[in-house]
């Protein structure tokens, strides 16, 4: 008669008990404006050089995110190996840098955790990079030219 008894009552605690917190706690509440706009990430920008303007579209990890919230940024890039443009920016970004082993023209990189690159043209690298995104132009060695240049980076519309 006990055991009986113990397993009506534990049937009644489970079919009553959980029911009700379970409905109250199902209900779907949809998000406020502030959570949708922070949940919105920055995945393009605008690249302005010697008045041609183009995209890049950024990569989906915390260095380009942390990019993005720099912008707009202006910048006077340094030619290096004729294959690359490079600024050192005055503030350190998180980094995860992998070999990336070829690099492709468009490439926009991060070496170390604060010299931002652009690449023009494609080789192969032993040298580690982070991913900050891919600039959408398909001449870009005649875009930068041979030396220094001025590059703006802002965010898309």
């Amino acid at each position: 008669m006990k055991k009986f008894f113990a397993t009506i009552c534990a049937a009644g605690i489970l079919l009553t008990g959980c029911g009700e917190n379970l409905a109250a706690n199902s209900a779907i509440v949809p998000p406020t404006k502030t959570e949708v706009t922070e949940a919105k990430t920055l995945n393009t920008i605008k690249i302005s050089v010697n008045g041609q303007t183009f995209t890049a579209t950024l990569e989906d990890n915390p260095t380009a995110r942390a990019f993005a919230e720099m912008l707009p940024l202006e910048m006077d890039m340094q030619e290096l190996n004729g294959n690359e443009k490079y600024f050192y920016l005055d503030k350190n970004l998180p980094s995860n840098a992998a070999r990336v082993g070829k690099i492709s023209s468009g490439d926009l990189m991060l070496f170390g955790d604060n010299c931002v690159v652009i690449f023009y043209k494609d080789f192969s690298t032993s040298y580690s990079y982070t991913r900050l995104g891919k600039i959408n132009s398909a001449d870009l060695a005649k875009i930068l030219g041979d030396g220094n240049i001025r590059v703006t980076f802002n965010g898309s519309d």
